[in-house]
């Protein structure tokens, strides 16, 4: 059994295109007040467009032009989001709840990044190559519908308006310092306003250390 199977078996069944894009919609009301969440929200609608481009390209040339954008942006944006965001969701879920939210946030993550990987060593134009990238897609509409559909959505509600601007110009921050500025992408572009000089120091809380982030059993196939 796979992560994403097991994913959706044992924690939330998998979401529809009809409720992720309701999802969306709510989370883009909500990003109006909050910088952070529109930034993110640029960056999921641009790491699936490469990915549908990646896979609806016609040879091999262009899928790994696309399939390269598309791992460039999916790792600057993991990286600011585990940076910049996840340890906010410790905070405002508590010290067990709130490990235990972000450690499947983290995980998720984790193993797409190791699927993307893999993909870089088989023949783009190649029938296993398709039914990976397929598979990596499900699984990031799911992470990513779990997102915008709770797990953000309530941390901006709840976050007063210093904590709203620290998030922000952190995520902005992470994104530029792990490539994603150099992108061209419209993502890139929204995040650029907001950077600024001030240093990553405080963005995970004391008692989150990596080694304190439980795993989740079984999501690696």
């Amino acid at each position: 059994m796979s992560w994403l199977d097991t994913i959706g078996k044992t924690i939330m069944p998998l979401a529809s295109a009809e409720t992720r894009a309701e999802a969306r919609r709510n989370a883009e009301t909500i990003a109006r007040d909050n910088e952070w969440l529109s930034q993110i929200l640029d960056a999921h609608r641009e790491i699936e467009r490469y990915m549908g481009e990646a896979l609806s390209a016609p040879d091999a040339q262009s899928r790994i032009a696309a399939s390269e954008k598309f791992f460039h942006l999916l790792a600057s944006h993991s990286i600011a989001e585990e940076v910049a965001i996840y340890p906010a969701l410790v905070d405002h879920n508590g010290a067990v709840a709130g490990k235990i939210h972000a450690a499947m946030a983290y995980e998720e993550q984790q193993v797409a990044k190791i699927q993307q990987a893999k993909l870089k060593t088989l023949d783009p134009m190649g029938s296993e190559w398709r039914n990976k990238m397929e598979h990596l897609q499900a699984a990031i509409q799911q992470h990513v519908y779990q997102e915008e559909s709770s797990w953000f959505p309530e941390l901006a509600k709840n976050a007063a308006p210093e904590k709203r601007q620290m998030l922000s110009r952190e995520y902005a921050e992470a994104f530029d310092r792990y490539g994603g500025k150099n992108l061209g992408s419209a993502a890139g572009r929204a995040v650029a306003g907001g950077s600024s000089t001030t240093g990553m120091a405080g963005s995970r809380p004391a008692g989150m250390e990596p080694a304190d982030v439980p795993p989740v059993p079984g999501i690696v196939s």
